[in-house]
């Protein structure tokens, strides 16, 4: 072969070049709060609803009313007791009106002040209150429990931290055997845990409400207020602009900065705002109000607080983090102002239409008859003729004892003529239970023509004047 026609063929490697490579999360790595302890008028208060709704919760299992527990929601025979009222399943109603007062409720707080609930008298907010106090307790204050998270693991260490979990455990097992304890009669609930003797369905019920108690408050915290609960995302749609918020008063705050106490704002050209950061150290949910109202904001106010003390500090005037609305900051309103505009008709609606609900079912309650009665119609005997031509139906008639105590009633017809009771007319029916009894009504022969004729059936309470009229149908045959 010749040079010239000889082919040189070079190999030319390639090297695949591969482009730097960078891995993106869509999720921002959780951050552990450590929120800082702090004191003033909304501290106070959150102290205070902490303490009531605990006493309230924790207590009135205990409390006992005549022979039985004053609350008690005894699902194995269907009966709520709540102190004198004993409720049936028939009175659903009942249930239904709570519901929608506490609808209307929510409505109504959230239009006039936000997250009320959320920051003062929610069970998360209240429990996460009681297990951070434990924390602070066992392990010290914010800069003293990042200072151990932060060290390697120690004799001290561990014990402070078992000791705090097992204040925390105790506490939520407590909180789960109280729960069970409305549901089964609280004092024979502890006499089977003495015994070992507890139930199936009470353990998995005590195990339960005490991990959540455990859980929520002890380590998830403030990502049940920001991503659990429902509440947060359509608050929003709750809210106007005279609604009450914790709000920031960036033109009085800004531009923020550090200075001493004595400097000159106007030549240092600073707000109030001395960048301190404490107001995003005590908020549970860790966020900065300085940056404007947030979902994750629960409104507890402690912002306000700490802010409030840190401006008595440098001498200048609080309310530099305070409850207003958004009018009331655009506009510069006095608190007199901003109150007379919180109190809008949209406020007014919800309060009558509340009121009006709470008055109907207490006059309901009032007027409620210590029994009631359901009639049917036996399916086995429709109409029969019998002795001396009389015609004859039968019925069971149902009558619920709603009251405490033993109680007859007699039982007699009304509304066509020679309608008698042939069967015995008098029923005793144990407090609290119901009994249900056949009824044998005769009309004598001619009396009506044949078809379906409307009467009633009236039962009276013996003793009392309380009576009450079922209507039902007497059948005729041809």
């Amino acid at each position: 072969m010749n040079a010239e026609n000889e082919e040189v063929k070079k190999v030319i490697p390639i090297t695949a070049v591969e482009p730097d490579e960078e891995m993106v999360s869509l999720y921002a790595a959780h951050q552990k709060i450590y929120p800082r302890s702090v004191k003033g008028l909304f501290a106070k208060w959150r102290w205070i609803m902490v303490w009531v709704t605990q006493i309230i919760f924790y207590g009135l299992p205990w409390i006992d009313w005549g022979q039985r527990q004053a609350v008690l929601f005894d699902l194995s025979v269907r009966r709520f007791y709540i102190f004198g009222l004993v409720l049936y399943p028939q009175d659903l109603i009942y249930l239904t009106g709570l519901l929608v007062i506490s609808a209307l409720s929510l409505f109504l707080f959230t239009a006039v002040a936000g997250r009320l609930w959320c920051g003062y008298a929610c069970p998360q907010t209240v429990y996460t209150e009681i297990f951070l106090w434990i924390e602070k307790m066992v392990e010290g204050d914010r800069s003293a429990r990042m200072r151990r998270d932060e060290a390697d693991m120690s004799l001290e260490k561990f014990s402070r931290k078992f000791a705090k979990h097992l204040i925390w455990l105790v506490f939520a097992v407590w909180t789960g055997f109280t729960f069970v304890g409305y549901f089964t009669p609280i004092q024979v609930l502890g006499q089977e845990v003495m015994a070992l003797n507890l139930g199936s369905w009470e353990i998995f019920w005590v195990v339960f409400y005490g991990f959540a108690t455990y859980g929520n408050a002890g380590f998830m915290r403030e990502q049940v207020c920001k991503h659990m609960c429902p509440y947060a995302r359509f608050q929003s749609a709750m809210f106007d602009k005279d609604t009450l918020i914790v709000t920031y008063d960036a033109e009085r705050g800004e531009p923020r900065g550090a200075r001493s106490k004595k400097a000159d704002l106007a030549k240092l050209n600073l707000g109030a705002c001395v960048d301190c950061s404490l107001c995003v150290q005590v908020c549970p949910t860790g966020i900065d109000i300085r940056n404007g109202l947030q979902y994750e904001c629960i409104g507890c106010g402690a912002c306000a607080d700490v802010c409030d003390t840190v401006m008595d500090k440098v001498g200048y005037p609080r309310g530099l983090v305070k409850y207003s609305t958004e009018n009331a900051m655009k506009n510069h309103w006095t608190q007199k102002q901003t109150l007379r505009h919180v109190f809008r008709p949209r406020i007014l609606v919800y309060t009558s239409i509340l009121t009006a609900i709470v008055l109907a079912i207490f006059i309901s309650l009032a007027v409620r008859t210590p029994f009631k009665v359901d009639v049917v119609r036996d399916r086995g005997v429709m109409a029969r003729v019998v002795e001396a031509g009389k015609t004859e139906n039968v019925f069971r008639l149902q009558i619920m004892n709603a009251a405490e105590s033993d109680q007859r009633y007699r039982i007699t017809v009304t509304g066509l003529p020679g309608l008698v009771i042939t069967s015995d007319d008098t029923i005793m029916v144990p407090s609290t239970e119901a009994r249900t009894v056949p009824v044998r009504v005769q009309i004598p022969p001619g009396a009506v023509e044949p078809g379906s004729h409307k009467f009633h059936f009236v039962i009276e309470a013996l003793g009392t004047d309380i009576s009450i009229r079922e209507k039902s149908k007497f059948i005729m045959p041809r």
